[in-house]
């Protein structure tokens, strides 16, 4: 086993203890002990400001989301079209099994939703790692990725803020995400490999 696959490995492993070992720490309903600290921390910092939390939002909505993964797709079917399926198939793949499966499992009710893990998140890392995976040389990886976790924060805050999810909830998501698209990706990364976008070559980081 070569380095970039164990290392693939272990960060599939790794994402699937989060999501399994969370819910270990949920009570039979509400928050945990690290939710309610996070909550009132917050508040306490930011208290009055729900327009503050509901803009730090909006990078996780769909109307913001879609567009751009639309947009990245439309870019590297000129060139690759693996790369351009991977965006549009892998995110959305994440979502479904968090919906259809992870949700329904977990069970954990916040008002009148399944909660854990948190679908926004799920949705927007989904994306961010999809994009990060793909993209052709580590320094384009290296912003992305630093880009995509300087927003999971600002919308980790807003939604915490306005009452959507637990902090773990959306630790849970993150896991999810990053977890499941790494999954795919690692099947089909040899198709990456062979068939550079046009302008790089295959050995280029």
């Amino acid at each position: 086993m070569n380095r970039s696959t164990a290392a693939v490995l272990a960060t599939v492993l790794t994402c699937l203890l989060v999501t399994v070992a969370l819910p270990l720490s949920f009570p039979s309903a509400g928050p945990t002990g690290f939710d309610r600290s996070a909550d009132d921390r917050l508040h306490a910092a930011l208290d009055g400001h729900h327009g503050v939390y509901r803009v730090l939002v909006t990078p996780s909505d769909p109307w913001v989301v879609l567009p751009i993964l639309l947009a990245a797709a439309l870019w590297y079917l000129r060139s690759d079209r693996w790369r351009a399926g991977f965006l549009v198939v892998a995110p959305e793949l994440a979502v479904l099994v968090n919906t259809a499966a992870l949700k329904p499992m977990w069970h954990r009710h916040l008002k009148d939703y399944l909660a854990y893990p948190s679908g926004h998140t799920v949705q927007f890392v989904a994306v961010a790692t999809a994009l990060v995976l793909v993209a052709a040389t580590r320094r384009v990886r290296a912003i992305l990725a630093t880009l995509s976790v300087v927003l999971l924060a600002a919308v980790a805050v807003g939604m915490v803020g306005v009452g959507y999810h637990y902090p773990t909830d959306i630790l849970g998501g993150t896991a999810t995400a990053v977890g499941l698209v790494t999954a795919q990706w690692a099947t089909v990364r040899g198709r990456f490999a062979a068939n550079p976008p046009a302008g790089f070559s295959a050995r280029r980081p």
